[in-house]
């Protein structure tokens, strides 16, 4: 069994109280983490630590995330056993989505870094010069279904503008955290920069959103604990990142091409087990490729390889909205079994027959669940897109009519005839109730430092 510990100031330590983590591929405890309820020492630690890394130029710390990125992927298959024994998913999405993007993330971020220029504006009688000071001590809480690669999206960043990080990761998915930990200190990341504190949200995560001396909180995770993050932080005048819920349509035109459209889609529904917030848990067709659709979907599935869902609790409250689905008249069209096997499985379940403002149409489930909807014109099809009190993301699939569908679509981010299609540089996050603010490219850098302008008059 592995013992997760604590990272505070390049030193690992526990407490008293552990958590158990279980591995939902069998219902075994895998490991035990610290039950952490202060991060005073490690907010203090930090402090001392950030003044020196603020001050290097932001090429010396961009060579220190390629530094962090060659690390990982001299590890990178290790890192994946880890995310595959901790979340359940198969080791092939461990190693192709999560490790790797988890390099990737402090790559980027290096190379955007080293690609910034200095912003002049020129007045006829003066000249400013904008700078991008650090925060100080920022706080980063990133969730259990993407571990590594959520966290690293935060830490790259944080680190290249400058900042020392309190980062708090899901004490469901603690191993790679904890493991990234043992990483940086093994080639020497400076003491105090990179603090992990492992614990539970409503105790850890609270005392990090609460601590005055942390200026800011980026925070992926559930809508409803992010309504709690922002009650919190606000008054307190912290910047603020939240990245939370959706509940995403899939919207296939009468003129989608099939033979890319239905292995898209299906990738949208349960890639991760449909435990990540951009899936699109709704599918919207259209009446005339209906059926035509559906057969092909559903062969499809036959062979889609999907792990557990992230725990037994979990697990729980998917099957209820199965069983809500099939109160609100719908009908199951795949799936809805549980496997005859130990840990947390749940069949990929597809239902239609539900009104697309049927609760199981408009609720985040987080799960392997897709429900399938027909509409026959495109004021229908947005109707029915935009009904959620979400606005994460989304796609469209058409040959000719994908934007002009798209840019109707009240969600942060829409693919089209294509999904989970990834450029770094753009802005990352959702409208409604699905978020607020960006993250990627320039809107972190901005996010994490703080904007100066110099006006120097030239008389």
């Amino acid at each position: 069994m592995i013992q997760v510990e604590n990272l505070v100031g390049g030193k690992f330590s526990t407490t008293e109280e552990i958590i158990d983590d279980i591995s939902p591929l069998n219902g075994e405890v895998i490991a035990s983490i610290p039950r952490t309820r202060s991060v005073d020492d490690a907010v203090a630690i930090a402090s001392s630590a950030q003044p020196e890394w603020g001050a290097l130029s932001i090429a010396d710390r961009a060579d220190w995330l390629d530094k962090i990125a060659d690390a990982l992927e001299e590890r990178i298959e290790r890192i994946a056993e880890l995310e595959s024994l901790d979340t359940g998913k198969p080791y092939e999405v461990s190693r192709n989505v999560d490790a790797a993007r988890s390099v990737y993330n402090f790559r980027f971020f290096a190379a955007f870094g080293r690609e910034q220029k200095q912003e002049i504006f020129e007045m006829d009688d003066a000249t400013n010069f904008v700078l991008r000071k650090p925060i100080g001590v920022v706080g980063l809480i990133s969730p259990w279904n993407l571990p590594l690669y959520l966290m690293t999206w935060k830490i790259a960043p944080a680190l290249l503008m400058g900042n020392a990080i309190i980062a708090k990761p899901s004490e469901i998915t603690p191993l790679t955290a904890h493991y990234l930990g043992q990483v940086c200190t093994e080639i020497g990341l400076p003491d105090g920069l990179l603090n992990i504190v492992h614990g539970y949200g409503p105790e850890v995560g609270q005392a990090i959103v609460e601590h005055p001396d942390i200026k800011a909180i980026s925070f992926t995770g559930g809508t409803a604990t992010g309504r709690i993050v922002a009650a919190t932080a606000a008054p307190m005048f912290k910047k603020l990142s939240l990245e939370l819920g959706g509940k995403n349509a899939s919207i296939v035109l009468a003129d989608a091409d099939l033979d890319k459209t239905v292995p898209g889609v299906l990738r949208a529904s349960f890639l991760n087990s449909g435990q990540i917030c951009l899936c699109g848990s709704r599918v919207l067709v259209h009446s005339s490729i209906h059926d035509e659709f559906m057969q092909r979907y559903l062969k499809e599935l036959e062979s889609f390889e999907i792990g557990p869902v992230i725990s037994e609790e979990h697990r729980a409250k998917v099957l209820s909205y199965i069983e809500l689905a099939q109160k609100e008249g719908g009908v199951i069209l795949a799936g809805g079994n549980i496997p005859n096997k130990p840990g947390a499985w749940i069949e990929p379940t597809v239902i239609g027959g539900l009104s697309h403002a049927s609760r199981t149409a408009t609720e985040e489930i987080f799960g392997p669940v897709v429900t399938i909807h027909q509409f026959d014109t495109d004021e229908e099809a947005l109707e029915m897109a935009n009904c959620t009190e979400y606005g994460l993301s989304g796609s469209v699939w058409s040959e000719s009519r994908g934007r002009e569908i798209a840019e109707q679509i009240d969600s942060g981010m829409v693919w089209v005839n294509t999904w989970l299609h990834r450029d770094l540089r753009v802005p990352f996050g959702g409208v409604k109730n699905s978020g607020v603010g960006r993250e990627g490219g320039t809107w972190s850098l901005d996010f994490f430092s703080e904007a100066v302008n110099i006006c120097v008059h030239e008389g």
